[in-house]
């Protein structure tokens, strides 16, 4: 095995500040989420796709490849939500085995009370924090990295099959 490339001095220190600066934002952000509107983070990543849909709806394989969730996750979130009454399941009418997660209007009222608390707070604990150039420098980075690491890594192979996301 050759030896590893290390980091730099200058490397090692923005490699921990980045992990620091996620865990700490993402913690903060839970925290404010579900204090102003009892959601979690992961109950906001499902309502914003849907939200943003045709009709407030998306086929399970869509929603779980936009969010790089593999169909377990996807399946027991989406299960939650639905005893919740934030969203539910509809068969595909072209397509019997393809599955529809559509928000109900319950979903539908819930995000869009949460929307602008959470805007707030990312705007307050990340984005005013950052110049014009520094978004800009952080938005290429961004698309950089994850375009190199391309579709989501996770397992989700696209598959919809009413089985795979059917309440458990």
């Amino acid at each position: 095995m050759t030896e590893p490339r290390w980091l730099s001095d200058t490397e090692q220190r923005m490699w921990r500040a980045f992990q620091s600066l996620r865990m700490s934002l993402d913690r903060v952000l839970e925290q404010q989420l579900s204090a102003e509107s009892g959601l979690s983070t992961a109950d906001f990543a499902v309502l914003v796709p849907l939200s943003e849909a045709p009709d407030r709806r998306l086929r399970a394989r869509d929603l779980g490849l936009q969010m790089g969730w593999d169909r377990s996750r996807l399946s027991h979130q989406i299960r939650r939500m639905e005893q919740r009454g934030l969203l539910e399941r509809t068969d595909c009418p072209t397509d019997a085995r393809g599955t529809f997660i559509q928000l109900t209007e319950l979903g539908w009222s819930t995000i869009e009370a949460a929307a602008p608390f959470h805007v707030a707070a990312v705007r307050r604990h990340f984005v005013d924090l950052l110049t014009e150039d520094e978004v800009a420098s952080l938005t290429v980075i961004a698309e950089k990295v994850r375009d190199h690491l391309g579709p989501a890594a996770d397992g989700c192979d696209g598959s919809d099959r009413a089985e795979d996301v059917a309440p458990a």
